[in-house]
């Protein structure tokens, strides 16, 4: 127990050591784009079309933002695992 507690610190710590801390004005150059006015209307779109509130509209354009992330992230994993294969087999 204690070494999975020495890892975790471990692993935090590290993390640290590569957080960015200009993070607010990262944030307030993000927030005054035009991708976020943007953004905006479409989660009011959204919202209006499919009779959900503002709220739901958000969460169901992240969800949907975040699985073509993870379904590209799966397809690019394959490929390169497909790629090993061919040069371990000599291919």
């Amino acid at each position: 127990m204690e070494a999975i507690q020495l890892l975790n610190t471990a692993i935090v710590k590290s993390k640290e050591s590569r957080i960015d801390d200009s993070y607010e004005e990262r944030l307030k150059k993000v927030c005054d784009s035009p991708v976020i006015e943007t953004l905006n209307r479409a989660i009011s779109d959204l919202a209006e079309s499919q009779g959900v509130s503002k709220d739901q509209a958000a969460q169901l354009i992240i969800d949907t933002v975040k699985e073509l992330d993870s379904i590209w992230n799966d397809y690019v994993m394959m490929e390169g695992i497909d790629r090993l294969r061919s040069l371990l087999n000599g291919n």
